[in-house]
């Protein structure tokens, strides 16, 4: 059975994938032909079982650029409305193969055929923002600090205070679930009573992301409980709960937008030679159907800070970044868009660089930065919400902060 075909067009039905390789002992050829075979219809030895009407199903490396390897799969491989069968083929066994030291799917490429098989998000970006009823600024987010250990009643105050000083958002950390000091029903209860009372008092939509991550029938119950109680969004981590049940989520049909947290990603997606790109997630993501993404921020925190420049090529790291945003939004036929999320280690000083090379259809994600406050949480939510407000009429944070004290101390704060 034929795998190597340079001068193959690929069909617009073939789902496309593109592989960075680094061969082991082997050549480019064989190594890109051996990745294809093992993610398609054929195995390490010759067969007797094998029919010559499988070579239409076999997939086709049809390009080599120095390490860059491109291979079109028929979508007949795929059974249609299941991520689970597809990452398996095109990211299953090939990462543990002897014949590559490093393997890595950069990018991937969904014919229609198999995006019109899944749900896509509920509401997208257009829909969120109807719903929030925020039509052209980037929407305010915090995250619960400390991450673990509050009891609920404190929970829900924190999340009060954020709301009242500005925040649309509140959610959960990736790691609280149903833990005795803050349990799942009552935290939730809790927090949308302090919701609804902050709507009330300042005028505007405000959503509490509650973590519904857990076992697929628990989450399921605990979604359902989301909705019963008039919840607008519940959260999962979508890599640690699995595709699976995302999948399962997402075709239950809730009321909910989904947001997605990305813990664990960059267990495989960190390393630039070995692993899967946060693109592809991405797009994993959104086919099953998440409204919300985690995307990084360059400032900040995690991987691919101002303060790593010397280590890590920050160029790039914003490019990846600004790029997994504009994928999320591009033209997937009835799949809609996915609204990104800027989130780890921000703080209000580095709003003006995120707007600027994210957007506006985002959300800023603040944990210590609004917390951190030295005036508290909801001084903290004011200063995040006037740094947003400066930014989007062009006016400085130095300038605007001159008439915005919550803004100078924040600016003061984190120099």
């Amino acid at each position: 059975m034929k795998f190597l075909n340079l001068k193959y067009k690929p069909k617009s039905s073939d789902l496309l994938c593109l592989f960075r390789v680094e061969p082991n002992k082997v050549s480019m050829k064989k190594a890109a032909e051996t990745i294809a075979l093992e993610s398609s219809t054929g195995t390490w030895s010759e067969l007797t079982t094998e029919k010559k009407y499988m070579q239409k199903l076999a997939a086709k490396v049809f390009s080599i650029k120095g390490n860059f390897v491109k291979i079109a799969y028929p979508c007949e491989l795929f059974e249609k409305g299941n991520a689970p069968n597809i990452l398996s083929s095109i990211a299953g066994n090939i990462f543990g193969m002897k014949i590559v030291n490093n393997l890595r799917l950069e990018d991937i490429k969904i014919p229609k055929e198999i995006l019109n098989s899944f749900y896509g998000p509920k509401f997208g970006i257009k829909g969120i923002r109807k719903m929030m009823k925020v039509k052209n600024r980037p929407l305010l987010g915090t995250i619960i600090k400390p991450k673990l250990g509050l009891r609920t009643k404190d929970h829900a105050k924190v999340a009060y205070d954020a709301w009242v000083g500005g925040c649309d958002i509140v959610k959960d950390d990736e790691n609280l679930a149903s833990q005795k000091f803050n349990q799942f029903e009552e935290r939730l209860a809790r927090s949308l009573e302090k919701a609804n009372k902050a709507e009330e008092q300042t005028g505007e939509k405000k959503a509490y992301l509650v973590n519904g991550t857990a076992e697929t029938k628990e989450m399921m119950k605990r979604a359902q409980l989301v909705e019963d109680l008039g919840g607008k969004y519940v959260m999962i981590d979508i890599v640690t709960s699995g595709f699976s049940a995302l999948q399962t989520l997402r075709e239950a049909d809730f009321k909910l937008a989904i947001h997605a947290h990305r813990a664990m990603h960059a267990a495989f997606t960190r390393n630039k030679k070995h692993g899967i790109s946060m693109m592809v997630l991405a797009d994993i993501a959104r086919l099953i159907g998440v409204d919300q993404l985690h995307i990084g921020t360059v400032v900040g925190k995690l991987e691919g800070s101002l303060e790593e420049v010397f280590e890590l090529n920050e160029e790039i790291e914003r490019k990846t970044v600004k790029e997994t945003k504009m994928r999320l939004a591009q033209d997937w036929e009835k799949i809609k868009s996915v609204l990104s999320v800027s989130s780890g280690g921000l703080h209000p000083g580095h709003v003006p660089f995120l707007i600027k090379h994210l957007g506006k259809d985002l959300v800023l994600q603040f944990g210590g930065g609004i917390h951190g406050h030295p005036k508290g949480t909801l001084r903290g939510a004011i200063a995040a919400r006037q740094a947003i407000e400066a930014t989007m009429q062009r006016i400085s944070l130095k300038k605007y902060s001159k008439n915005h004290i919550e803004l100078k101390d924040a600016l003061e704060c984190w120099k």
